[in-house]
């Protein structure tokens, strides 16, 4: 009898081992494009999280996480949906983290994830287009749709006694919708817009796009573009002409980039980019720089939340295949259950594997409502002595 004890507990470990795996999670981002300089933080947001489970070694019977980065160009359709065709075919991901702009993430879902049937938690994409995309229950974001950036630029806007703005947009999915939310936010509420115009990424000279915008008017100039690129050339063009001198920034030019380019001119300046406050993201920022990387980066921890909450779903679902813990994703976000923080993955995966519930907050207060998106909070930026200021939370 001892012996057939021996022998069904050696099975056990055998069984317990052969049970781990080496779960991959692809990384799509945006490391050249329009948003380069976002990339590096964002990357490291959600390798902070992938880090903090491998040490824990609680995730599916001790299985290991590696990331597969792969370069979306954060602009470029074709060569997103080529880059995350490899994620999925040639490095067997099992979830991805991204994609990053709104455009190439709706390509890469419409043609790869979907298809395949792979998760796709965007910390950062943000087209009201993808609230009502045929995903088939695939994807997510820890990022609020650009329906409520609009109402929320509205409010900051009005609370300055501007009402009358000239509006630029990258001339993309991102910018059309997030222009087309505001536009109506806006003039719902007493506001007008002199001028609704697109601008073009990649050219070298915007002095026609800003001659338009000036020949327009406006009290301000809504820029709904990229940081490291159209976004930043109409800036500089509007600047150097005297076109205009107060600036709202949206989400897409809310970086670091912003104030270390054009920081002693923008005073007077505002904006806002989805972000949160309180314990998880103080917690985050905290883990964040012991780690050596900027925790109040843009959507740094929209993709460190977007990392945990592929995991954390695996763990609920006792899978790593994508086809079945996807349908766990909007469990572990949402009450009821026990509060998740950063740093408390390991309590979180503990909890889920005792078939306890969680509710995981992370680093920015994750609620995702609707079709999987986040129920959207926002911080006020404001530039003063040529230094970008958070001086309040929405």
């Amino acid at each position: 009898m001892k012996k057939l004890l021996l022998a069904t507990a050696a099975t056990g470990l055998l069984a317990g081992a052969a049970s781990a795996e080496d779960i991959k999670i692809g990384l799509s981002l945006g490391f050249t494009g329009p948003l380069e300089s976002m990339a590096p933080a964002m990357q490291k947001g959600a390798e902070l999280a992938v880090k903090e489970v491998n040490d824990s070694g609680k995730l599916l019977d001790g299985s290991t996480v590696t990331v597969v980065t792969a370069d979306n160009t954060c602009a470029d359709a074709a060569a997103a949906t080529a880059a995350v065709e490899r994620l999925v075919t040639a490095d067997k991901v099992n979830g991805i983290v991204g994609g990053m702009c709104s455009g190439e993430t709706i390509a890469s879902l419409q043609n790869v994830a979907v298809p395949n049937g792979m998760v796709m938690i965007s910390p950062s994409a943000t087209s009201p287009a993808l609230s009502t995309i045929e995903d088939q229950g695939y994807f997510f974001r820890t990022s609020p749709s650009d329906a409520r950036q609009g109402e929320v630029m509205t409010d900051i806007i009005l609370e300055h006694n501007i009402k009358n703005v000239a509006v630029t947009y990258t001339n993309n999915d991102y910018g059309k919708g997030l222009a087309d939310s505001f536009d109506a936010a806006f003039k719902a509420k007493g506001g007008n817009v002199t001028i609704t115009a697109p601008h073009d990424d990649g050219k070298a000279d915007y002095s026609a796009e800003v001659a338009a915008l000036a020949a327009a008017g406006g009290d301000a100039l809504v820029i709904a573009g990229y940081v490291d690129q159209g976004g930043a050339g109409v800036l500089r063009g509007a600047i150097d002409s005297g076109a205009f001198n107060t600036f709202v920034f949206t989400d897409g030019m809310v970086a670091q980039a912003l104030e270390t380019n054009f920081g002693p001119e923008l005073t007077g300046s505002f904006g806002q980019n989805p972000a949160a406050e309180g314990p998880g993201r103080d917690k985050f920022v905290e883990m964040a720089k012991a780690a050596d990387f900027d925790g109040t980066a843009a959507f740094a921890s929209e993709s460190y939340d977007a990392a945990a909450l592929i995991m954390l779903a695996m763990q609920a679902a006792k899978s790593s295949d994508p086809k079945v813990y996807k349908d766990k994703v909007m469990d572990v976000a949402n009450g009821p259950g026990e509060k998740i923080l950063p740093g408390e993955l390991a309590k979180g995966l503990e909890l889920l594997a005792a078939g306890t519930d969680i509710d995981y907050d992370g680093a920015t207060a994750v609620e995702l409502v609707g079709p999987g998106e986040s129920a959207g909070r926002y911080r006020e930026i404001a530039f003063k002595d040529g230094k970008m200021d958070v001086v309040g939370y929405r």
